[in-house]
């Protein structure tokens, strides 16, 4: 619940409110809180996602410079992806090597 209220203040995520202030969803929240939720664990700001992308997802709209913005921000993520992979399969070669350590020793009689 602490998100939606989070994504209403930094997102357009507007709800209907009832007489007891209950907030209703449209269904079409849905879909956005999920985009919400992809954008920002990758490292896209609440500003970017509110100024870049929402009003293009929502309602089509584009200025000149937002294919630019958007193309800027995917090739960070592109960046960060690589670097990511790259970790990643270190991170592999690391445990095969100590796995394979761990057979040495166990073949040698060592193991612990």
């Amino acid at each position: 619940m602490r998100a939606l209220r989070y994504y209403e203040e930094h997102a357009p995520l507007t709800p209907d409110r009832a007489p007891r202030s209950q907030r209703h969803y449209p269904h079409s929240a849905v879909a956005r809180v999920h985009l919400i939720q992809q954008l920002y664990p990758v490292g896209l700001s609440s500003r970017t996602i509110h100024d870049l992308l929402l009003p293009c997802v929502l309602d089509g709209q584009a200025t000149p410079e937002l294919p630019h913005r958007l193309t800027k921000q995917r090739d960070t993520l592109t960046t960060k992806l690589t670097t990511l992979t790259t970790t990643r399969d270190t991170l592999d070669q690391v445990i095969a090597n100590a796995e394979a350590n761990l057979r040495t020793e166990e073949a040698c009689g060592g193991g612990g």
